[in-house]
Formats: C-alpha cells, sequence, structure tokens
C-alpha cells in the first residue's frame, strides 16, 4: 500500500511539474513577434466587427466570450465552465451558466454581469448593431429593441457572481444557442470602462480585456502593441507558468508600412532587424499570385458587399439595383482579389445549415447558383430600359475604405457600371485626428467610412459584411426591419422602427423573417432561411460580390504554431519563435543568448 501512495505522490508531483513548467528562465518573459495584419483600425470594439474582418482579427485576440467554435464549427467551452437546465419558480426552464474563474487584464475578476452588461448594451433602442438579433431568443429582447419594455426586462440574470442565467422567449435548441454565444461581437464588457467615454475602444488606456492579449499600445501611425495578459485563467496561488495557456510575449501588429510592397520586403529580410515582418494576413495584391501555393487559405465567412441607400431615388427601384448586380463580372473580380470567390448569394460559404455538417452555400447552390458570376451587360440594359432609367442623366459615389483593395474592386465596379453610361466616382475614406495631442499622448482617430456608414450619407458603400454567427439567420435577419438591430427611433412621436441601413423595407422579406424566427425543427427554419436569401437576391438591397477568404503567410523558419480560428482570425495563443531572444536584443537593446520558445 505504501508503495502505491508513494507512486501516486510521485506522479502527482510530476503532473504539477509538467503544468508548472516553462521555457522562461530568469527576467525572460518570451518572445516578441512581429506582425502585419492588414487593413487601418480606428476602434476596437467588438460589436463593429462585422462590417470590417480586421477588426475580429485582433478583437479574439483580446476577448473570449462563453464559448468558441472548433474548426468544424461546433462549439466548445471558452468562459463557460459547465451548464445546466434549470426550472424556475414559474415552472419554466432556464439556462444556468457557471463561468471559469479568470481576470480582467487589470486585475479584476470577470463575472457574470459583464455579460449581462455587453448583452443589454446591444438590445438598448437606441444602439444601432446587427449583432442584436442574436439574443432575440432571450425573454423580452425583441420587445426591448422595440421599444416596448425596459433593458431591465431581459431575460439575462447574474444570479451569483460567477452564475449566468437565461431565460428563453420561446423553446429554443440549446445546443445551436452554445454555438450563437461563440459571436465575436457577444463577449463581455466592463461597464466602468465602456461606459466612461465613446472613445473606450480607440485607446489603449481606457481597455481591459479578458482573452489571451492584452492591448498595451495603440497608435494608428506606428503600431498595436499586444501583450500576454497575466490574467488568462492562471491561477496565481498554484504558481502556474506565464506561458501555460499564452506563448509569446508581446505581438507588434503593423497597420501600415507605406508602400504596400513594403511588407513582403520586411517578410524576405535575411537579417533580423527591428522591423522584420514574421507573419503577414493582407498580402499586397499585385504580390498574391506568388503566394497561392504557399499561403494557408480559409473561409473568412465575409461576404464583401455593396450596400445601395434606397432611399436614392436612383437605388429605390430594384430593377435599378439587379441591373448594377448584373453588370458586374465577379469572377473577374475574385481573380484580382486572388484569394476569393466569385459570391453566389448573401450568405457565404462555411455557414452551417441544418446542421454543422452541412453548408448552407453548397445546400443553396445546389439546383443553381442565386448569382452567376459573369456580367450580363445586355441584360442589365434590359432591367434599366424597363425602369426608364436613361444612365447619362445619374452620377453616384462609391463609398470604400481607403485600402488597395477595397480601392482595386472600386475601381472594377465603376468601370462595369460606367459602361453602362452612369457617372461614377470612388471616395476612399481613412481617419481623422479628433482635435490636438497633447505631450506623451497618442492620437485618437474617428473613422470616416463608418461614420458614412452608420449615418447613411452614402449613395453605394462597399461592406465586408461579417458573418457573426454560424449560422445564415446571423447573415439575413438585420436586412428585416424588426430584426435590424437598429430598434426605434426614441425621437419620434410615432417611435418609428428603424430598418436596415440601406433603408430596405419589405413586408413580404419581414414575414420571411418571422418565419424563420417562429419555425419548429431544423427543417422548416433552413427552408425558411434559403427563402428568405432568394427573396433578398430579387430585391437586392445590396450586392454581394465576393467571398472573401484568410489567407496567411508565415516565415517557418522563425515561426511555429499559428493556426486559424473557425473565424478565419489568427490564434497566436500557440506559436513559438525560434532564436526570439536575438531578435529581442535588437528591438530591446537587451544583452542575451540564443533561445527557442
Amino acid at each position: 500500500m505504501k508503495r502505491v501512495l508513494a507512486l501516486i505522490l510521485a506522479l502527482v508531483m510530476v503532473v504539477c511539474c509538467f503544468a508548472s513548467c516553462s521555457t522562461l528562465k530568469g527576467e525572460d518573459k518570451g518572445a516578441i513577434v512581429t506582425v502585419y495584419l492588414g487593413d487601418q483600425i480606428y476602434d476596437l470594439d467588438p460589436t463593429q466587427s462585422y462590417t470590417n474582418d480586421a477588426v475580429a482579427q485582433l478583437t479574439t485576440l483580446m476577448f473570449e466570450g462563453l464559448t468558441t467554435l472548433d474548426s468544424n464549427g461546433n462549439w466548445k467551452k471558452g468562459m463557460m465552465k459547465s451548464y445546466k437546465m434549470v426550472e424556475g419558480e414559474d415552472g419554466t426552464e432556464k439556462l444556468q451558466i457557471t463561468l471559469r474563474e479568470t481576470k480582467w487584464s487589470d486585475g479584476r475578476t470577470v463575472q457574470a454581469n459583464d455579460f449581462v452588461y455587453a448583452w443589454k448594451r446591444l438590445i438598448e433602442p437606441t444602439f444601432g448593431n446587427d449583432a442584436a438579433c442574436l439574443l432575440y431568443d432571450i425573454k423580452n429582447a425583441r420587445e426591448i429593441k422595440m421599444g416596448d419594455k425596459t433593458v431591465d426586462d431581459i431575460g439575462v440574470y447574474a444570479v451569483e457572481t460567477y452564475v449566468l442565467e437565461i431565460e428563453f422567449a420561446h423553446e429554443v435548441d440549446i445546443d445551436a444557442f452554445l454555438r450563437t454565444v461563440a459571436s465575436p461581437a457577444l463577449v463581455p464588457l466592463r461597464e466602468d470602462k465602456v461606459g466612461q467615454s465613446d472613445e473606450w475602444a480607440k485607446k489603449s488606456s481606457s481597455m481591459v480585456t479578458n482573452g489571451p492579449f492584452d492591448i498595451r499600445k495603440f497608435d494608428i501611425n506606428n503600431e498595436l502593441r499586444l501583450e500576454r495578459s497575466s490574467y488568462y485563467y492562471l491561477d496565481s496561488e498554484k504558481n502556474e507558468a506565464l506561458d501555460k495557456y499564452v506563448i509569446p510575449y508581446r505581438l507588434r501588429v503593423l497597420f501600415n508600412l507605406g508602400d504596400e510592397a513594403k511588407q513582403l520586403e520586411k517578410f524576405n529580410q535575411v537579417d533580423t532587424t527591428d522591423d522584420n515582418v514574421y507573419y503577414i494576413t493582407d498580402i499586397a495584391l499585385a504580390s498574391r499570385g506568388e503566394y497561392v501555393e504557399s499561403a494557408t487559405v480559409s473561409n473568412a465567412l465575409n461576404t464583401y458587399s455593396y450596400y445601395f441607400n434606397t432611399e436614392n431615388e436612383l437605388f429605390a427601384d430594384a430593377r435599378v439595383r439587379k441591373a448594377l448586380s448584373l453588370a458586374l463580372d465577379r469572377q473577374a473580380i475574385a481573380e484580382k482579389l486572388v484569394f476569393a470567390d466569385a459570391a453566389t448569394g448573401f450568405v457565404p460559404a462555411g455557414i452551417a445549415d441544418k446542421t454543422v455538417k452541412e453548408d448552407f452555400r453548397a445546400n443553396a447552390d445546389a439546383s443553381g447558383a442565386l448569382i452567376v458570376s459573369a456580367a450580363d451587360a445586355s441584360g442589365a440594359n434590359k432591367l434599366l430600359k424597363e425602369a426608364g432609367i436613361t444612365p447619362s442623366k445619374y452620377s453616384f459615389t462609391i463609398t470604400c475604405r481607403d485600402d488597395e483593395t477595397d480601392k482595386a474592386v472600386a475601381d472594377m465596379a465603376k468601370a462595369s457600371w460606367t459602361a453602362l453610361g452612369f457617372k461614377v466616382e470612388v471616395e476612399a475614406l481613412g481617419g481623422e485626428q479628433e482635435g490636438t495631442v497633447a505631450a506623451g499622448e497618442t492620437a485618437v482617430y474617428k473613422d470616416l467610412y463608418t461614420e458614412a456608414y452608420e449615418s447613411g450619407e452614402f449613395d453605394v458603400i462597399a461592406v465586408e459584411s461579417q458573418a457573426l454567427a454560424n449560422d445564415a439567420y446571423a447573415v439575413l435577419a438585420p436586412y428585416a426591419t424588426k430584426f435590424s438591430g437598429y430598434g426605434v427611433d426614441m425621437e419620434s412621436e410615432s417611435y418609428d422602427v428603424v430598418g436596415h441601413v440601406t433603408g430596405y423595407a419589405s413586408a413580404e422579406y419581414d414575414e420571411l423573417m418571422e418565419a424563420v424566427y417562429n419555425a419548429e425543427g431544423a427543417d422548416a427554419r433552413s427552408e425558411a432561411l434559403h427563402n428568405a436569401e432568394k427573396k433578398l437576391v430579387e430585391d437586392m438591397p445590396a450586392i454581394p460580390v465576393v467571398f472573401q477568404k484568410h489567407a496567411g503567410i508565415v516565415n517557418a523558419d522563425v515561426l511555429s504554431g499559428i493556426s486559424i480560428t473557425f473565424w478565419g482570425t489568427t490564434d497566436f495563443k500557440k506559436v513559438k519563435m525560434k532564436d526570439y531572444m536575438n531578435y529581442k536584443a535588437i528591438i530591446e537593446g537587451v544583452d542575451t543568448t540564443s533561445a527557442e520558445q
């Protein structure tokens, strides 16, 4: 018996040793990795990722929700430790979720109330956001968004510090709901930080994170600096190694290298310098063909689209919108972008249908694509004639982000629409510094593109329409008036419902989305979703152009362990860097010896 006990104790000691062992020695905290993640970013609010996939690239490193999705789209535990169904006093069943214990990057515990606050924020009638519809299965969420109940009536409660309780509006598929809460838009937020200022997500000093990395610097003219969170699931009482859950110490994220080719110049350098780039996700357009075979490519769950302002007299007629869609050569645009496919509908490839094993897009296209990839100028001219439109009498502007990909697509669209006779201009919007900057402070910028999008001040605007859940509903619902996520106009006497940002309003489409919401069973729900997409293609309030893909290239001689999430974002938690101490010595002036993390 004593021998058995001794063996057990020895085994426990070995397990504990491995649990706390680390590659770090002395004052070494780990590797500093420089990466290039593409688009300029001005705001890191995770709820804003649905129009800019570059935001999701960063916020998925900084925040973690109740669940996450594996590569197949199945949910797995994130902040959720366990869940069970409990019976309420009125006999209704509620979902009770117990959280894992971890802390925000400033050392405060992550609590159930942080989820309650974040979700209440999304369903506030005056907070416009496409992601709100993801919460409509929760009791009173829809009524709150429509201004019929107060936000405190939502069926989400912090019944204990680490216990979240959810009451539903109707019977739901719990497995599907746990996939939905993996959305990058449904992560917890701190009320004391978010409620402090509208600029809370524009400055590193006002942000706290609950994910693997903490933000330490946010300078859009230089770099964004992320560092391993000292609190991410680490148990201080067990003396766990700093790199138990997150291996690299710091990520130096470069936004803007000036000349687009400069990123590849830095990537291909042999000598280690302070601005060498070892991983790139937004490859310069002219060089993408060189990396078709070597890049890691996956679905980005993103439909690059052109949204119409349907309140514009020209675009009020669906025939005009469809004509402009027909005029586009989607295949040529996809070939120009290299890492993209011609869009055949609104819902991108990779989204689940009846089950996570079925692809909604594959099922939808099984009997023929809803949208053809080749241009049809003849069909476009025919529709314009039917609508009584003389193109030469009309001019409009394409609004896009100020980056080479958006501008390249806009130029191709402009050429197609100019060929029909329209006068078309392209307006590429970037950032504008807000006020003056005191010595030692970092400038804050307003995103002129986002301002144009949210205000509806555009004719046609390019949108990276990001799917926020592994469900076609998340893509299609916002086009329905009462599912748009924009609530009601609280300043109007009649509290008018605010629909989709395009201004699109269709009673028939609204009914189709109600059928989706009330569908019983996976078959009925799938059928309703496919019918809704067909109606949307028929009315074309937006033009799906291409399904974008995530493409990343890595210097395999230096880095290993990079993986891609279900959302097409890059996971750096397990990244190892060869000879990182040499690189660290150059950028920090540290006298170190060679090491491998």
